[in-house]
């Protein structure tokens, strides 16, 4: 014979209601577990539970701000999403592609045992690259100036195995790679040294760090945000002196609407304070005699030349090219990746002088880029520009 569970517990059905050990009793008693489970064992009994928090919702279908697309900010837990971006030719946010990888390690040949330096580490691809190849018993020296990202990228060189022994991470501009060699004890130099001139797409993408006018953000433009003066309060400064002004644009970005631009900006002083101000200010100098393509060729070309000035990278460029063959042991390889015309000027300078000197045995005749198939997988691979040294296998060099 079938008995309801209630009754089988002993609880007993009256006319249609519960007598003794009423179902209103266990709904209590239920309630009243619910609760305890609620509080933890420091709660107190009038502590309100905790309101549940949704994330914001963002406008329509796909997220488009930097701080909304969480998944891609966490490929760990999104990995097919992920995957799915770099498919369709994009970078995921708050990562980054690195660029001609075959390339370099064609180029610096690192070997098991020895040691390398990637003097702008970024978010760690090329790292990742030579480590790989230095192991085992090879030594990896990271620099990095930004003290936002470097952290992250160490984390996750540390999640694929790279331990102490293998990777060092030192926070410092890579025009004081000499000083961060000699300070970790490698007297005798390294076997090959790299640097990437390129913006890394986590700070191109975060609105945050001003690098670009695709989302409205403060107009900083630090690699370092913690020192120096940011962009607005520099172009405050530079708009003083228009020709000046534009004299910067056409060195740094070869600008070709350099005076129009640097007199927009100058009527403008003081009201530059975010990215979309300034590309504003730059669309409406080259007016209508661009079309809009060009104009936003403009606007880039103009962040670029003012983030040079901000960071003073023509000025590092040439710290780390003058240091770099007393970086190396006789025989070391130094690369350099370069991402404007201005850059692989000093680089394509620096290599022959060396080379016309007999401290550099070989130098790369041409510059490599990226293939085809890179360009359309990674757009942002188009400049790039790759050249090359090797030093003379005679002489020791002076680190210190």
């Amino acid at each position: 014979m079938w008995h309801h569970p209630l009754q089988q517990s002993g609880c007993q059905f009256v006319h249609g209601s519960v007598a003794s050990g009423s179902l209103v009793n266990a709904g209590q008693n239920r309630n009243s577990r619910l609760q305890d489970r609620a509080f933890s064992v420091t709660d107190g009994p009038n502590t309100p539970k905790p309101a549940h928090s949704r994330r914001p919702r963002y406008r329509g279908t796909h997220p488009r701000r930097f701080e909304e697309k969480y998944k891609e900010l966490d490929p760990g837990r999104y990995p097919d999403l992920v995957a799915h971006v770099r498919a369709g030719g994009k970078t995921p946010a708050g990562q980054h592609v690195p660029i001609l990888v075959d390339a370099v390690l064609e180029a610096l040949a690192p070997a098991p045992g020895e040691r390398g330096v990637d003097a702008t580490l970024g978010w760690g691809g090329h790292a990742e690259a030579l480590l790989r190849r230095l192991l085992p018993g090879g030594q990896l020296l990271a620099l990095d100036a930004d003290p936002i990202e470097l952290p992250k990228t160490e984390a996750r060189l540390r999640e694929l195995g790279f331990g102490a022994e293998a990777l060092t991470a030192r926070r410092t501009n890579f025009a004081g790679v000499h000083a961060a060699i000699a300070a970790i004890g490698w007297h005798n130099g390294a076997d090959c040294v790299f640097a990437d001139l390129g913006v890394s797409s986590m700070q191109i993408d975060d609105p945050s760090r001003g690098f670009s006018a695709k989302l409205d953000g403060p107009l900083d433009m630090r690699m370092n945000p913690s020192r120096g003066a940011t962009a607005a309060a520099w172009l405050e400064r530079a708009s003083a002196d228009t020709e000046a002004l534009a004299n910067v644009l056409r060195a740094n970005a070869d600008e070709p609407y350099a005076s129009e631009i640097a007199v927009a900006l100058v009527e403008r002083r003081g009201a530059l304070m975010t990215t979309s101000a300034l590309a504003e200010a730059v669309r409406q100098a080259v007016g209508s005699r661009v079309s809009a393509a060009d104009a936003d060729a403009s606007i880039r070309r103009v962040f670029q030349a003012i983030r040079i000035e901000v960071n003073d990278e023509f000025g590092a460029l040439d710290a780390f090219l003058r240091q770099a063959p007393q970086c190396l042991r006789p025989g070391g390889r130094v690369a350099v990746l370069t991402f404007h015309s201005g850059e692989d000027r000093r680089v394509k300078r620096a290599f022959d002088q060396g080379r016309r000197d007999e401290v550099y045995a070989e130098v790369s005749r041409d510059v490599v880029r990226a293939s085809g198939a890179e360009r359309r997988a990674n757009p942002r691979a188009s400049a790039a520009k790759l050249r090359w040294a090797k030093r003379a296998s005679a002489g020791t060099p002076d680190v210190g």
